[in-house]
């Protein structure tokens, strides 16, 4: 299964509005590749910016899977990729 990089925002966004009790619409969220610190997403959350890595994306990614798509992962079924866009490789 992947996820595309719309589909990984909704993932973050989703489960960070669940975390703080607010609408998904009120997180905004733009991923980051770095060759030396790999994969990461800028949040930005009641005013605040939040810097999430590749473990807490993987946990929003768990979370939307299972209840998406019924489909139960973890953390080393999920791998980060760049191609034309930041995806999410599932093996579900």
């Amino acid at each position: 299964m992947r996820l595309s990089e719309a589909e990984l925002a909704n993932a973050v966004c989703l489960h960070m509005a669940e975390r703080r009790g607010i609408r998904p619409e009120d997180v905004r969220v733009e991923f980051v590749f770095d060759e030396d610190q790999g994969f990461s997403a800028e949040l930005h959350v009641e005013g605040r910016d939040i810097v999430w890595i590749e473990a807490n994306m993987a946990e929003a990614v768990s979370r939307y899977v299972l209840n998406h798509y019924g489909k139960r992962c973890y953390r080393e079924d999920i791998v980060f990729r760049l191609e034309d866009e930041i995806v999410a490789d599932i093996a579900v």
